[in-house]
């Protein structure tokens, strides 16, 4: 049994362009500051990670817990309210992709991503990507990526070790699947990394980075 792990923003769904506004209008809208949108300058490239690096440097740690909730749902708010006015792009041929997968009987798939589990929910559905029954971990199960991915695995196939197969699009993605010992395959050209694929679009050439 191998298992195959995929990223969402800049693997499945294309919405990293709009995003970014959508976290800066949240926290202006909290909180009354701006957010440095330079995702590099983060220790925990996800949803939770950012905003609670942001909070400490404002010095607002002891109202984190409520910001946290209100910046959330504001932001899930945003997200919501773009895709009711807007479309969003799956990544050519994630679809056939991930119905391959879905089809094998020696493949396990989870879905990590470092963003919340209703934004990551409305974009999926936005985009027409059938993920359901598919294990998701996100920024509220933890801050740190490396520990989204580790949970995710975990809600697909227990505790035993497994071969994973890692589908992401930044190099934070790149780092956590070494930290864990993954096979990370890039999805785009946000970072530099072998191997490497612009898209799905290559469906033979996809699968068979993870055996198939």
């Amino acid at each position: 049994m191998r298992h195959v792990m995929l990223d969402i923003d800049g693997t499945l769904v294309r919405s990293n362009d709009f995003e970014a506004d959508c976290h800066r209008g949240a926290i202006v809208g909290v909180v009354g500051t701006g957010l440095d949108t330079y995702w590099c300058v983060y220790r925990h490239v996800t949803d939770s990670g950012i905003l609670y690096q942001h909070l400490d440097t404002l010095g607002l740690t002891g109202e984190r817990e409520s910001i946290f909730v209100e910046v959330r749902s504001a932001f899930v708010a945003r997200i919501r309210d773009h895709l009711d006015s807007n479309s969003i792009e799956a990544v050519p041929v994630a679809t056939v992709f991930v119905a391959a997968l879905r089809r094998r009987d020696d493949i396990s798939l989870s879905i990590a991503t470092g963003g919340w589990r209703e934004s990551a929910g409305l974009k999926l559905r936005a985009a027409g990507i059938d993920v359901d029954g598919i294990p998701l971990a996100s920024a509220d199960d933890h801050f740190a990526r490396s520990e989204i991915k580790r949970l995710a695995v975990t809600l697909a196939v227990g505790e035993r070790p497994v071969d994973c197969s890692y589908f992401g699009n930044g190099e934070w993605d790149q780092a956590a699947g070494a930290a864990l010992g993954y096979d990370f395959v890039l999805v785009g050209g946000a970072t530099f990394h072998r191997p490497r694929i612009a898209d799905f679009d290559d469906l033979e050439q996809a699968l068979g980075f993870v055996g198939i």
